[in-house]
């Protein structure tokens, strides 16, 4: 594993360039919900730039590898940009792998913000550079009218200071289309996090959606899961057999043995997971028997969605009755 390096934290005045590694703006306007979005940055003391190909739209909702590529070369290439975010997720991002210049992103650490998709492209930067990007909220998540609170908290804490945060269970969830209509929004309230083996653990962080993860196998983009406290999610397309089946595949990897925990977060409805289920998914890793497991975590692709450094470093206690998740450097 490559020295690990953090990028510099956000300040009022900072610049944000969008990029669009995964499906297109173009996309995403077909709601748009830019107002909400530009007051938000506003608050924050943040301006907003964009890429120049982030409208580009192809039969994948999507652009070509080399729009996408000169997009994030010219974000981290400039010296202006203090973080990089990206619009929204998808299915492609892992195709940018083999094209990245990663000396040009090693020698200009910023921040990187995004998940789901986006997850091949954090993980990728941890194995090649050892610099730390951020699982969280997409440039059109800050859309989100109401309920958007705990995601924002979890947010500027952890990319605009460095003292620990610890993550505690929302008490409200959502899991609706809240892009689609945002005067009718669902809210379920939090039975909790879900402990499902105790312990301790503390360890580099390494994760975010599990199925995109996954595809880093077998290349120089997988970074070493020895010492790695595990943070995963998955979405709606994850449901039990296909989560179960993609952890297992996760475990087997060479360096799996030495994880010193693992966090999953929040699924969404249509998955059609439970906590039963994901109990004996847990039983059937013998990894997982001897490190902290915790569940329900706010996480993925539910919200409110917490901010998480990976390849920063993490906490997470376990007992029977309460658990803890500490992100110590970040």
């Amino acid at each position: 594993m490559t020295n690990v390096v953090f990028p510099p934290k956000l300040k009022a005045g900072d610049v944000v360039r969008v990029v669009a590694p995964s499906r297109s703006r173009a996309m995403v306007m077909e709601h748009d919900h830019t107002g909400v979005i530009a007051a938000r940055f506003a608050e924050l003391g943040l301006t907003l730039t964009y890429g120049a190909h982030v409208n580009e739209r192809d039969a994948f909702d999507s652009s070509s590898i080399a729009s996408r590529v000169a997009d994030l070369h010219d974000a981290f290439a400039d010296p202006s940009v203090a973080a990089i975010l990206t619009v929204i997720g998808g299915y492609n991002s892992n195709e940018l792998l083999p094209y990245l210049d990663w000396e040009l992103i090693r020698a200009n650490p910023k921040i990187l913000c995004g998940y789901s998709d986006i997850s091949a492209l954090q993980n990728a930067i941890l194995a090649r550079t050892g610099l730390v990007t951020y699982s969280g909220p997409h440039w059109s998540t800050f859309g989100m009218r109401d309920h958007f609170e705990q995601t924002l908290g979890w947010f500027t804490s952890v990319m605009f200071d460095t003292a620990p945060v610890e993550l505690t269970p929302a008490a409200h969830w959502s899991d609706d289309l809240w892009f689609l209509d945002q005067d009718k929004r669902e809210l379920t309230p939090n039975d909790g996090w879900w402990p499902m083996r105790p312990g301790s653990g503390e360890g580099r962080i390494v994760g975010g959606n599990l199925c995109t993860l996954n595809l880093l196998q077998g290349t120089p983009y997988m970074p070493s899961l020895d010492g790695a406290l595990l943070i995963v999610e998955d979405d709606l397309e994850s449901h039990p057999a296909t989560f179960a089946r993609d952890l297992t595949s996760l475990l087997q990897l060479p360096g799996a043995a030495g994880i010193r925990g693992l966090a999953i977060g929040r699924f969404q409805n249509a998955s059609r997971m439970s906590r039963p289920l994901l109990e004996q998914i847990i039983g059937n890793q013998p990894l997982l028997a001897r490190v902290p497991v915790l569940a329900n975590v706010d996480v993925g692709h539910t919200h409110p969605l917490a901010t998480f450094p990976i390849g920063g470093q993490g906490r997470l206690v376990v007992t029977d009755t309460e658990a803890s998740l500490t992100l110590l450097r970040h």
